[in-house]
């Protein structure tokens, strides 16, 4: 190959077009309505050829385009309020600087295998990304503090086209960094800033790319450069391609070598979020780093770094759980493990279930989950469904209290909105409405927007998206090559009048994309009824390697292409942001038919119901807190069923009864103006439920408020003084662990405060009447513990069948005095008999310590044992 020189040309603006630059380069635009309306402006035809990217259309615009809109008043004038826009918001006190203004201000940093933040920037594939840019988003707007960390892919997630089968190909198209909305760190030489990741036998380098999203800056990694060799610079090529040892190399550039572009950049995080397992190796980093640094043991170093780690889970699904054989972690963590001062066994203890099971291999989210002190599902549901999955990290723990939360997912509520909605908000709402859009008050004033109103926004974008389907299906039946003479029926697909569903996800088998294709001949009836007809429209990609979904693609396909139904249902290739927006603010119906409970969350639901879009969904994940009865439909009633091929049945032939009793009467119901007022009446009650719910604003303040302000302040705390409080922690619970064996439950005594003294107790069958108080002692033997390490507790509730405690509730017991044997203590606790039937009450202790993240921190929990249990004792009874 010849020696190439390479630089980088620029566009030549004349000097009163320099701002534009400026706000070309943050990514502020992607969701401010004056922002897009200043570029499409410059030229709308090439602003769309351009893929909606602001840089690469300067670079593209002729220099006689420049020079004649640098003396156009009207344009000037409309950059200026712009670039006013930008200033003003960088420079506006935030919701956080007015809620934490004392102490110091903590640096979270956001890690992340994806970001969805724009198509112009396709790093991304789906949910996960789509999610990870609406949380940086609402980051910049609420004004927390934090950084986004990923990889920056040179090809990104693949496109997708079908071919004449219908079946998925795909494509990858190389990103040209310098014609995008980015800019290289450099060093203060103006040399690229570059970080170094061991890797085996090898140094591999990356240089750091940062994308301003408005105040939050996301710094991307980049291993493609010629100081790498060929292999190495393909480490970054593709998002979620090649193989498994393809992915451990991401996930140890994104984790390990995300930290180490933060260090090189002198940001020191004081809490470092996880979004999902792909960043786990960055515990391990953030360990490694204090043992070299600050001289702390392994066990120190993790009490530090655990207190300032957060992690959230995004799916149950096996396939989306990243892990790797045990000779790839030899392979490239042989040399690793030794810095942290473990040996081999202990290091892949951390990675599994089971840590002496030699034939395991290492789980990423159980790394996680080990080495952090917060961790949480994406859903109510899903949190439920984690703590099932993942409770045996800590035995002996009711499932309830398996130390895994929930923050149900939101979006970014401007990204998503049409211009014509976010100007009815703000004309009924108020124009501060998108700062407030978690007070559920403001939502109230939907009520005020005339039907007719928002019934003709919604018809313009329903317009907008059939226009978009043609052109769309139109240049697909082009590239297959089809007649000249079919080309017009692409030009005829769709109609405005009729009732549109919308089906757009990613085709994996469990979102059953063929759910309402089971009864052909009863969803054809429905697509061709003469005076109330359905269409559909169906987007989404499948996995390369998924078989399975790309047959669900082609099933569609295929049943598509029949001659009467051709006019009433389009498959859309290769879903992006661009055509997600167009879709959730057209249809009239978004449909989600997930098997439960496989879907954690799901956000584009939420996006559609923003635009007064209703949902029919099965009850998973958001859904579940999402769905009302007079704002929407649920597809069943939240049944679990062994059989999922009985379940396909049983709920397509809900769907099916819904759709044709319910939906379709609905939305065909018309007064005399021929509005649909019943309907309007369910999209304004959808979105007065939904929109102050299922925002990213409400969810970062979650995040804020439960993870990452506790995370910070014990960090901040564990690390002072030479992280004395650390050193001293970990000593802590050494000892605690040294001493456990030998503590034991030694006499559980119960006793009853009766509201009736006349109540007798029969010994064999205690009975108690509703608001009794129970009254229980309990020896303990706490060995060389003394009683303020430890909370003994009662756990009660309601009993099952078989003698189980379950939805119980925990009181701590008080400590009461010393016993006459050496090591043994007395506790008490009193208790309130506030539901009737069968209930139970058992003892229980545990560590405590003011620095435990959670009370199971340890995994150590000692229940009095079965022998030592007696009958409730009447004996004494006090009036």
């Amino acid at each position: 190959m010849p020696s190439v020189r390479s630089f980088t040309v620029l566009p030549a603006l004349p000097e009163p077009l320099k701002n534009i630059e400026n706000v070309a380069q943050n990514l502020f635009w992607t969701w401010n309505p004056e922002c897009l309306e200043l570029f499409k402006r410059i030229d709308a035809n090439l602003w769309s050829a351009c893929g909606h990217n602001p840089v690469k259309m300067l670079g593209n615009i002729p220099q006689e385009k420049l020079e004649s809109l640098a003396a156009n008043d009207g344009f000037l004038g409309e950059l200026r309020r712009v670039t006013e826009k930008l200033s003003d918001y960088m420079a506006a006190t935030t919701w956080f600087e007015k809620a934490y203004s004392t102490g110091d201000k903590p640096t979270i940093a956001y890690f992340s295998a994806e970001f969805g933040i724009h198509e112009s920037l396709p790093i991304y594939a789906g949910g996960l990304g789509i999610l990870a840019g609406d949380h940086v988003k609402s980051a910049s707007d609420l004004g927390i503090p934090l950084v986004g960390v990923g990889l920056l892919y040179q090809k990104g997630y693949f496109r997708q086209y079908l071919n004449v089968d219908g079946w998925q190909q795909e494509v990858y198209v190389e990103n040209d960094f310098y014609n995008m909305p980015i800019s290289l760190v450099r060093k203060d030489s103006g040399r690229p800033l570059t970080i170094s990741v061991e890797y085996p036998g090898r140094c591999v380098l990356a240089q750091i790319w940062c994308a301003s999203v408005g105040r939050v800056n996301v710094y991307l990694l980049d291993t493609n450069i010629e100081a790498n060799s060929l292999a190495d610079r393909m480490i970054t090529s593709s998002l979620y391609g090649g193989d498994r040892e393809l992915r451990i190399r991401q996930e140890i550039m994104l984790g390990i070598g995300g930290l180490k572009a933060l260090s090189a950049m002198d940001i020191v995080p004081t809490v470092c979020h996880m979004n999902e397992g792909h960043a786990g190796f960055m515990a391990l980093e953030r360990i490694r780093d204090l043992c070299s640094t600050k001289d702390m043991t392994f066990d120190e170093a993790v009490e530090a770094t655990r207190a300032g780690n957060v992690f959230t889970i995004h799916t149950p699904v096996k396939a989306g759980l990243d892990e790797f054989r045990v000779e790839l972690m030899d392979r490239y963590f042989g040399n690793y493990f030794p810095k942290l001062g473990i040996n081999r066994e202990r290091f892949l203890g951390l990675g599994r279930m089971l840590p002496d099971d030699q034939d395991e291999s290492f789980k990423m989210p159980i790394l996680a989950l080990r080495l952090s002190g917060h961790a949480n599902g994406v859903s109510e549901l899903h949190g439920e469904i984690s703590r099932g999955m993942w409770g045996s990290l800590w035995p002996g723990v009711p499932l309830d209290e398996v130390p895994i939360g929930s923050v149900t997912n939101g979006i970014h509520m401007k990204n998503w909105l049409s211009e014509e909605i976010d100007s009815l908000y703000e004309r009924y709402l108020g124009p501060a409405w998108a700062d407030e859009t978690t007070d559920e008050s403001i939502w109230e004033n939907v009520d005020n927007i005339p039907d007719e109103e928002y019934w003709h926004i919604h018809q313009r974008c329903k317009e907008r998206l059939i226009v978009f389907a043609r052109n769309r299906l139109k240049s697909q039946m082009q590239r297959r090559g089809t007649y000249h003479t079919e080309l017009n029926h692409a030009e005829e697909v769709l109609d405005p009048e009729v009732l549109t569903i919308g089906f757009a996800r990613r085709f994996a088998t469990y979102k059953r994309g063929t759910l309402l294709l089971k009864d052909p001949h009863r969803l054809i009836k429905m697509l061709t009824d003469k005076k109330r007809p359905i269409q559909l429209i169906f987007a989404g990609k499948a996995h390369p390697k998924d078989a399975e979904g790309k047959d669900i693609i082609r099933h569609i396909i295929h049943f598509a292409s029949q001659h009467d139904i051709r006019r009433r249902i389009v498959f859309l290739e290769n879903y992006d942001m661009d055509m997600a927006r167009v879709m959730v603010r057209g249809v009239d119906v978004w449909l989600s038919n997930p098997r439960r409970p496989m879907e954690a969350s799901g956000t584009s639901g939420m996006k559609a119901a923003a635009n007064g879009v209703l949902n029919i969904s099965t009850l998973d994940g958001w859904w579940c807190e999402g769905y009302t009865p007079d704002g929407g439909w649920a597809i069943g009633a939240g049944e679990d069923y062994d059989d999922p091929e009985y379940q396909d049945i049983v709920e397509a032939q809900a769907l099916y009864n819904m759709l044709e009793n319910e939906v379709i009467p609905l939305f065909y119901t018309r007064s005399v103006d021929n509005l649909p007022r019943p309907w309007i009446r369910r999209v304004k009650n959808s979105i007065k439920w939904i929109a102050p719910r299922f925002n990213t604003h409400r969810m970062l303040v979650e995040y804020t408020r439960k993870f990452y302000n506790p995370a910070a302040a014990k960090w901040q705390s564990l690390t002072a003084e030479a992280m004395a409080k650390a050193k001293a922690f970990s000593q802590w619970k050494a000892d605690i662990r040294e001493a456990w064996p030998m503590c034991a439950i030694n006499d559980v005594i119960m006793e009853t405060e009766q509201n009736d003294s006349n109540n007798q107790l029969n010994p064999r069958q205690p009975q108690l009447t509703i608001g009794s108080k129970l009254r229980v002692r309990t020896l303990v033997n706490l060995g060389s513990l003394s009683p303020d390490e430890v909370s003994v507790e009662l756990y009660y509730g309601p009993v099952d069948s078989w003698g189980n405690i379950r939805e119980g509730s925990a009181v701590r017991m008080d400590y009461e005095k010393p016993a006459d044997q050496q090591g043994e203590h007395w506790f008490t606790g009193l208790m309130s008999c506030d539901k009737t039937g069968q209930n139970g009450v058992a003892v229980r202790m545990l560590p405590r310590h003011d620095d435990l993240a959670n009370p199971y921190e340890l995994g150590l929990i000692l229940w009095e044992k079965s022998s030592n249990v007696q009958q409730l004792n009447p004996a004494e009874v006090q009036g």
